[in-house]
């Protein structure tokens, strides 16, 4: 199954799978659904008024169906209606909650997208980009992921104490690449109860940075885990 990894500002890295393009297709027909019924319920309400109000009443009631996207993303937490029965939402890859700019950029970006080319350009895009992403979300940094199913690795964000104390400054050796690596691997260990596989993972890591212990191998990757991210943790507020 593939998923996105986000790194975000607070060195915490998240995991998600990316909305399939047959998701958001049928998000977007519920969505469809959706305008079906404003306008079905919009005909009738004309109908009560006199032929002099009409326009007024035409304004009044499509105007928001024109922003429809655009309104409920920003009020929905990412999301439109299509969107929240298919499990989907719309996620900054930085990690942080997308803006009403971001939000804006991607409603702009649906002419293209869908409306001039009758969603083929976005599809094209979706497909080549490997994050799931139209143009929209190309402009704006974001994506679409699935709310449910994503099966959290634990390890990604291990709690430290206060007054936690670095044991291996080592650390430093290890890459961002080296401890997704590590958290991967482990996690997987510890899923199978493959202690092979952790050994060979434990070793690996230390010789990578050169040090001694007399920790078993699990016990000694998740201190090398804390201690990377309590070294991340401190350069981020100095």
């Amino acid at each position: 199954m593939n998923t996105i990894r986000i790194n975000t500002s607070q060195n915490v890295v998240l995991e998600y799978e990316p909305a399939s393009i047959g998701n958001r297709i049928l998000a977007q027909l519920i969505d469809y659904a959706v305008y079906m019924g404003w306008f079905m319920i919009g005909g009738l309400i004309m109908s009560g008024f006199s032929i002099g109000y009409g326009p007024v009443i035409m304004i009044v009631f499509y105007l928001p169906l024109f922003f429809y996207s655009l309104l409920c993303e920003i009020f929905l937490n990412g999301q439109t209606i299509g969107k929240k029965a298919r499990d989907i939402k719309v996620i900054k890859l930085n990690g942080r909650s997308p803006s009403i700019g971001d939000y804006l950029l991607r409603w702009v970006f649906l002419i293209v997208d869908t409306a001039v080319s009758f969603g083929i350009i976005a599809i094209i895009t979706m497909a080549v980009t490997g994050r799931g992403q139209r143009l929209g979300d190309l402009a704006a940094g974001t994506t679409v992921i699935r709310t449910r199913g994503v099966k959290r690795n634990p390890l990604l964000h291990i709690p430290l104490e206060e007054d936690y104390q670095v044991v291996f400054p080592e650390v430093r050796e290890l890459t961002d690449a080296d401890v997704a690596l590590i958290r991967k691997l482990l996690y997987k260990a510890r899923q199978h109860q493959n202690l092979a596989l952790l050994e060979r993972v434990a070793e690996k890591t230390q010789e990578t940075m050169h040090v001694t212990h007399d920790l078993s191998p699990a016990d000694f990757l998740i201190t090398v885990l804390k201690d990377y991210q309590h070294r991340m943790a401190e350069s981020t507020t100095s």
